[in-house]
């Protein structure tokens, strides 16, 4: 055993560059060298991206861990159009409690220097200022821990770390009613309930949609059961009514049903254990035993609470012990997953073979149950035989705000959706700052309302509708007008740089290397997990498909000048501890879709990191 630090290869780590400058500092603006002497682990994330806030959570305890060591940076990428508007990012970072300073980088500046593909990317930067680690997706937060201890007693013993208090400065809060509220539901006696997502609460509004009734929930992020007082949620997002006495909430941060009494306030979970489902995971069995993963909206269908899995990008259901409503109340009942493979995408047909992405709106007829299908920024609805079928998008890069025909038409990272009395839907089309409506008898696309601040949610109320702004911080009524407002059209596609490839034979290479003191996991058979495909699917002519080796070489159709590769990419490791029987194990995922132009002299080989570094790069 030798008592030398282990060897790495080390990156000179590109300076920090963000033309919306710092949030979370107190207006003091930094540079890598202010943070000279700390592990600096930069998180590249957007706030669209469901396992950029996975990730959020999991950096927290962390943070917490080593607070006089670690400085987490957020660098904030766009994906979306609305994402690159500063106040928007102000916003999302209360919005989702971060508390670490986070640069804005509107035009992908520090991401195109620090050579990122997906969202989220974590890389850690040692105290001299050498990046020592990369990692793609979510679940490295145990490995990054231990690379951090070792990083600490290397650079103790060097005398290169520097240890105090970070650069973090929080925000005054702001004293609305509500703050980004979520979802809200019209209750029996005419009042609203609303998710009151950042101040993990739910609270019931009179029927002016101002005054508040009660609160329910202590207000502290938890994950606790009892009365209106005790009980505890995190970041609550959609509610349904299971009958006239109690409230279904999906509870995303906690990954858990939960059931309101609406008597007593009485919170109890439904379905849930209070961890993340990862891969592997039983997808199906007693409700309070399987795991979920941030489940975003809930609605009534056939029978069943279904749920807008999120970060799984799968459709779920809840379905009471004895198939009757009275039985939703008895903290019996069993979940199982309806629609939606795991895979990040569009893709339409039986329940088992859709693709989703990131559903975060439900809103069930008695024929279909339609969703708001966030990240393929798309309307899309459920048969009652299960087939899925979509009414307007066309996949994860197209979006903005179009009104016709609903195959030209455009939304923009929509989070919901609401049943019309005519059998039409209005869709609250977050990004656009609009209330849309589609039309399935003429399959047109309208415009009802502009001017609103991020609408995440819509209810009725008699000839009006009732929409959640969620960046204003408050309910806005309106009247359903007879006719559309017209707006300008406007279309656009992912803000990332395409790849350019050279036509033919492509090395596709995910790069994996199992953290310190693990190994792969083959005790089942092999560890890793590949899974390849294409947009248009004519840009591959060989490659397509899944398989177990995580290098590939793909064959790209010389005609094609253009197109997106969809990878999907997992590798399972664990504690390599001959002493240990049941070694800790641990899931490394990631999907990339990544933009390729076809030019003659383009590169040969494609890297994804995984995890580690991809030591060819240098």
């Amino acid at each position: 055993m030798t008592d030398s630090p282990p060897r790495r290869v080390r990156v000179r780590a590109p300076e920090l560059v963000g033309k919306g400058g710092w949030l979370n500092t107190g207006d003091q603006q930094y540079t890598l060298s202010d943070l000279r002497g700390r592990i600096v682990v930069l998180d590249f994330w957007t706030f669209c991206c469901v396992n950029c806030l996975h990730v959020l959570d999991e950096l927290r305890e962390l943070e917490e861990k080593h607070a006089d060591t670690v400085v987490v940076i957020g660098v904030h990428s766009p994906k979306f159009t609305h994402e690159a508007e500063h106040a928007a990012v102000a916003d999302a970072v209360e919005r989702y409690g971060v508390a670490h300073p986070v640069l804005d980088d509107p035009e992908l500046a520090t991401w195109k220097q620090y050579a990122v593909r997906a969202w989220p990317t974590l890389v850690v930067i040692d105290p001299e200022g050498y990046v020592v680690a990369q990692h793609a997706g979510e679940g490295h937060v145990h490995a990054i821990e231990r690379l951090v201890t070792e990083l600490e007693a290397e650079h103790e013993a060097k005398g290169t770390l520097r240890r105090g208090d970070g650069p973090y400065v929080a925000p005054e809060p702001e004293p609305t009613t509500l703050r980004f509220p979520g979802k809200a539901l019209v209750l029996p006696g005419g009042t609203f309930l609303v998710s009151d997502t950042t101040r993990h609460q739910l609270v019931e509004l009179a029927a002016d949609g101002e005054t508040v009734v009660r609160r329910i929930g202590s207000g502290a992020r938890g994950f606790a059961d009892g009365s209106a007082e005790a009980a505890a949620f995190n970041e609550p997002q959609g509610l349904a009514l299971l009958d006239e006495a109690a409230v279904v909430v999906a509870d995303t941060v906690n990954h858990a049903l939960r059931r309101l009494d609406l008597a007593t306030g009485e919170v109890t979970t439904l379905a849930g254990t209070g961890r993340q489902w990862w891969q592997g995971s039983p997808t199906s069995g007693p409700a309070r035993e399987i795991d979920l993963s941030s489940p975003w909206d809930v609605a009534l269908f056939g029978g069943k609470v279904w749920i807008a899995m999120a970060g799984v990008h799968q459709l779920w259901a809840y379905d009471p012990a004895g198939g009757t409503a009275q039985a939703f109340g008895s903290g019996g009942g069993t979940v199982a997953v309806t629609a939606g493979t795991t895979n990040e995408g569009l893709v339409d047909g039986p329940g088992s073979e859709a693709w989703f992405a990131q559903p975060s709106g439900l809103a069930a007829t008695a024929d279909r149950l339609w969703l708001a299908d966030s990240e393929t920024s798309a309307l899309r609805w459920v048969d009652l035989d299960g087939t899925v079928r979509t009414a307007v998008g066309t996949g994860l890069f197209d979006f903005g705000h179009r009104d016709g025909p609903a195959g030209q038409a455009l939304f923009q990272h929509p989070l919901g959706v609401t049943a019309l009395p005519d059998g039409s839907v209005a869709v609250s089309d977050t990004y656009n700052h609009a209330l849309r409506r589609y039309d399935p008898s003429t399959g047109e696309v309208t415009t009802l309302a502009t001017d609103l601040r991020e609408p995440s949610d819509a209810v009725l109320v008699g000839e009006d509708i009732v929409v959640v702004e969620s960046a204003r911080h408050r309910l806005t009524r309106l009247r359903l007008p007879e006719e559309a407002v017209r707006v300008e059209s406007v279309a656009h596609r992912t803000r990332r740089a395409a790849t350019e490839v050279a036509p033919g034979r492509l090395l596709l290479d995910v790069i994996f290397q199992a953290p310190a003191g693990q190994k792969l996991d083959t005790r089942y058979g092999p560890s890793t997990r590949l899974l390849v495909s294409s947009t248009p699917p004519g840009l591959l002519l060989k490659g397509e498909g899944a398989g177990t080796d995580l290098s590939r070489t793909l064959e790209l159709a010389p005609g094609i000048a253009e197109g997106v590769l969809h990878v999907s990419a997992m590798a399972a490791s664990c504690d390599d501890d001959t002493d240990n029987p049941y070694p800790a194990c641990h899931v490394h995922q990631q999907d990339w879709g990544v933009p390729v132009r076809l030019t003659e002299g383009g590169a040969d080989r494609l890297p994804l990191v995984l995890a580690g570094m991809d030591d060819s790069a240098g």
